[in-house]
């Protein structure tokens, strides 16, 4: 079970809290520890809170909830990979985290669905089919 790291730790004993509770560290962590660690414990406090802290949604929930938030705001990769590996390691399949992943193309258009269908491509190994035809390459639309 989460818990909220101590303001009385080191920015190590911090991180590696933050690393334990959450399953990953970001790289803003890593800085805001080293360089304003007020910062982050008051940031932190806010995730814990509202993401980390045992409440009426189940943590598999959160975690599609972040991933298709993150894929709407176009967030980087690794940050919308970190929570789909979170919700890998409790259970989800690869498929619910795609139809999650899916919703944002009403709302968000098929810029931002391709931000998290790439995430979630490299994160769970997906492939897809290669056309016989000869074809120009398109990329994945986030390169």
């Amino acid at each position: 079970m989460p818990t909220n790291p101590s303001a009385r730790q080191s920015p190590q004993d911090y991180v590696d809290a933050m690393a334990r509770d959450r399953g990953y560290v970001l790289d803003y962590h890593k800085v805001m520890a080293e360089h304003d660690f007020d910062v982050l414990q008051a940031t932190n406090q806010l995730v814990h809170a509202a993401y980390l802290a045992p409440r009426s949604l189940p943590p598999a929930t959160k975690e599609l909830l972040f991933i298709l938030s993150l894929t709407v705001m176009r967030a980087a990769k690794g940050h919308i990979q970190s929570h789909i590996k979170v919700a890998l390691d409790l259970g989800l399949t690869p498929q619910e985290i795609l139809e999650a992943i899916e919703i944002a193309l009403p709302e968000a258009g098929i810029v931002a669905f391709q931000t998290g269908l790439d995430a979630w491509r490299e994160a769970v190994g997906a492939s897809g089919i290669e056309p016989t035809a000869e074809v120009l390459q398109g990329g994945s639309g986030t390169d």
